[in-house]
């Protein structure tokens, strides 16, 4: 439940529709949110609601063809391994808290920070919880904008197969959305609001007319950033329930980057030469954005770190974790945006100046393992 402080705000543009309250914004809320697992009887469900417009290119497909490929693969894969977050994660196990080792880890990063320092345990244990959930609240926010974006590829999606398998994925991005939600509120009990850069990203992709720059940002970029950035927290949080629900979720993650992959390659090659140097350009903004701003800065900020000298600090040794991590990111995308042409000679020394051009070559991540897709659940 929101918190009923925040929920009542006079920023919100109230309307009851029957007995749903509808609070229209303007931008996403900038408070944490409070929110456990209890659902409140006879309370009108309250919904904080942010409006965009998008010029939506449709299209239909009159030969429906089912053409024997891999997106038909994919789709009959994805037809055949869903999941219940309800059913298919044990979630009485005892969640650990923070651990020796997530203890341990923080403290290896920040207790040269001037500010960090002079803290006494408590409340470091309350940093790191809050850096969990800051980090999950992300993993939210963007699972919301996967499925908002895979709606709008059933309708742009100009082939049989890319429609079904569309269908598919918004189906798997309901389940990511409900799973990330369950866990925050059960396990974790806040929600920070969305990095105003990770927002701006999203919206570029929701409102871009082009399906095939929806298919570049959120099957290569963002995809391809969940992939990297889940398998960290998992390893991370060592908590058995985020790892089953993070274990179902990476296998419709890889096979959301397999099929934005598979789809964009061919087409790309079809585009016109400005047409191609227009999807290199919004890949390459999308990587320096990734690269430089999805931060926890809302986080530092509530605890007076100070952005500046925060962020600096964590480049720093023995503080390479941090970048460390920032740059794992991009393992799964840099040999995606190479297999589709998108690494054009003209933007390589701008991926070098964002040290990212290592990964291009270092992984056959967009080689898709059937053997691994194939698997049963459990």
């Amino acid at each position: 439940m929101f918190d009923e402080e925040k929920r009542l705000s006079p920023l919100f543009n109230t309307n009851i529709y029957n007995s749903m309250i509808i609070n229209n914004v303007k931008t996403p809320p900038i408070d944490l949110q409070l929110c456990d697992e209890d659902v409140i009887p006879n309370l009108k469900p309250s919904h904080i609601v942010e409006s965009f417009q998008t010029p939506l290119h449709g299209s239909y497909n009159w030969d429906y063809k089912a053409h024997d490929d891999r997106i038909k693969r994919l789709y009959s894969l994805g037809k055949k391994l869903n999941w219940d977050v309800e059913l298919d994660v044990d979630w009485s196990q005892p969640n650990p808290g923070v651990t020796d080792f997530m203890y341990t880890f923080e403290n290896a990063r920040w207790e040269n920070h001037k500010v960090y320092k002079t803290w006494n345990k408590e409340k470091r244990l309350a940093f790191i919880n809050d850096m969990i959930s800051w980090y999950n609240s992300q993993f939210l926010h963007g699972e919301q904008a996967s499925l908002l974006v895979s709606s709008q590829l059933c309708s742009c999606a100009p082939t049989y197969n890319g429609k079904l398998y569309a269908a598919s994925q918004a189906f798997d991005e309901a389940r990511h959305l409900e799973a990330f939600n369950k866990y925050i509120h059960t396990r974790l009990h806040k929600i920070w609001p969305i990095n105003p850069h990770l927002k701006g990203l999203l919206d570029k992709i929701l409102t871009d007319p082009r399906w095939d720059l929806k298919f570049l940002g959120m099957q290569v970029i963002i995809e391809g950033l969940a992939l990297s950035a889940y398998n960290i927290a998992k390893q991370v949080i060592q908590d058995p329930a985020y790892t089953q629900m993070i274990d179902l979720i990476l296998r419709d993650e890889a096979r959301h980057v397999a099929f934005g992959v598979t789809y964009l390659k061919e087409y790309i090659e079809s585009l016109s030469e400005e047409e191609q140097y227009e999807r290199a350009e919004f890949a390459l903004e999308a990587c320096r954005i990734s690269r430089k701003n999805l931060k926890p800065f809302g986080l530092w900020e509530h605890y007076g770190l100070g952005i500046e000298y925060t962020e600096e600090f964590q480049m720093d040794p023995p503080h390479w974790i941090q970048a460390t991590f920032e740059d794992t990111l991009f393992t799964k995308i840099m040999p995606n945006l190479k297999r589709v042409g998108l690494l054009r000679d003209e933007f390589i020394p701008e991926y070098e100046k964002l040290g990212l051009m290592k990964y291009a070559d270092e992984s056959l991540d967009y080689e898709i393992s059937w053997e691994e897709l194939s698997k049963p659940l459990t």
